[in-house]
């Protein structure tokens, strides 16, 4: 305390307190500029930063402690020498305390779903959901960048346009390193961490800095969500000829547990319905299988036999097989001209000849044997056959 001549003059003593837990900055005097008088007293906490303007200008940032402030403004020689001020004197200054703390639990999120393009959906809307933490590491280019004047700024104030750009950059880390949704479960965690060092420059240019980025949610539209799910269940059904017969038998089992009229005419139904049902399991097992064409008409029925290599049924006069290319043993030919003859052929396609004569066998003029008909070498002695 100074004591005048006419009056009793105090120095300030400046410390603050967040009662809220969300100011980030908090200005003394609270009315704006004022006469910190030489000699007043700065005490700042442990998790506080207090910088000093005088004259319009920032002085060095204070650490915790107890603090001497010296300026211009000397108790009553002060008042004298403002006297063509009204008493005001300009020499102004003011002392904003900034909050070093971590300030945790900030939301963001997707207010309008974002676009991506996933590799095998398609074009899909993705919203997303999480947290993130921020803390003050330049308080002078904080106030400079973003409080300015303003006495009081809050979490509340920067919380919206931090979304915003969170937002935003994740927009374009996602269409960079996201494939398919999915792919997503297994990458949250890669994804957050991504996404908070692609956001590090945009928080440290106003003296913050992303502590930590969390993921909680990233959903695509309710249609999707189903076509995943369906895939998910298409993926674990292993066999679907015995998932079909398993969900029948389970229908049968619960229409005898009924008891009544209604579960006796289902369960009725159901043996009815169960040879058709496996039917079309079977057939859509099997991809040769020829499908039925519109109107419940089925083709016309095409002579078949079975593949020697793949065992697949295959059209009787195919010369190759048409799922695994092997080509066809010739059952019959013409024994005039050698034309491949289709099964119960009467007469060559080609020549006209009848079919039921036999061709001769080929006589070994070394040992006499009766070979089968076009053949070069006897298959009793090896001798050439001419």
């Amino acid at each position: 305390m100074i004591v005048g001549t006419d009056n009793v003059v105090f120095l300030e003593a400046l410390e603050w307190f967040d009662e809220t837990g969300q100011e980030l900055l908090h200005r003394l005097p609270e009315s704006g500029s004022g006469e910190i008088k030489y000699g007043a007293q700065l005490t700042v906490r442990e998790s506080q930063a207090a910088v000093m303007y005088y004259k319009g200008r920032a002085g060095d940032a204070f650490g915790p402690g107890r603090h001497t402030l010296k300026t211009g403004n000397i108790p009553i020689i002060t008042k004298i020498l403002s006297v063509p001020w009204a008493g005001t004197s300009p020499l102004r200054a003011e002392v904003y305390f900034v909050n070093l703390k971590v300030f945790p639990n900030l939301k963001w999120g997707t207010r309008d779903p974002v676009a991506f393009r996933d590799a095998e959906l398609g074009f899909v809307r993705l919203r997303a959901h999480g947290v993130f933490n921020i803390r003050i590491v330049q308080p002078v280019l904080f106030i400079n960048t973003l409080a300015g004047t303003m006495g009081k700024y809050s979490t509340e104030q920067i919380e919206d346009y931090l979304r915003r750009v969170i937002v935003s950059r994740l927009n374009d880390y996602l269409g960079e390193t996201l494939d398919t949704l999915f792919n997503l479960p297994a990458q949250f965690d890669e994804l957050a961490v991504g996404l908070k060092k692609r956001l590090d420059k945009d928080f440290i240019r106003f003296g913050l800095a992303l502590d930590e980025l969390y993921i909680s949610s990233i959903t695509p539209p309710e249609e999707v969500q189903t076509a995943i799910d369906d895939r998910s269940r298409m993926g674990a059904i292993k066999d679907m000829d015995g998932f079909v017969r398993m969900k029948a038998g389970m229908a049968m089992e619960k229409a005898a547990l009924a008891g009544n009229e209604a579960g006796a005419g289902l369960g009725l139904g159901m043996g009815m319905m169960m040879p058709a049902m496996f039917a079309n399991a079977a057939h859509t097992a099997n991809p040769a299988d020829t499908r039925q064409q519109g109107g419940g008409q089925a083709p016309p029925a095409v002579p078949t036999t079975q593949c020697s290599d793949c065992t697949n049924t295959i059209p009787t006069d195919a010369r190759f097989c048409p799922f695994c290319g092997h080509q066809q043993v010739v059952l019959l030919q013409c024994s005039n001209c050698g034309k491949n003859l289709a099964v119960g052929a009467k007469f060559c396609s080609r020549c006209g000849h009848p079919t039921d004569e036999k061709p001769a066998a080929c006589i070994c003029s070394n040992c006499q044997n009766e070979n089968l008909p076009g053949a070069k070498f006897c298959d009793n002695c090896g001798q050439r056959i001419s």
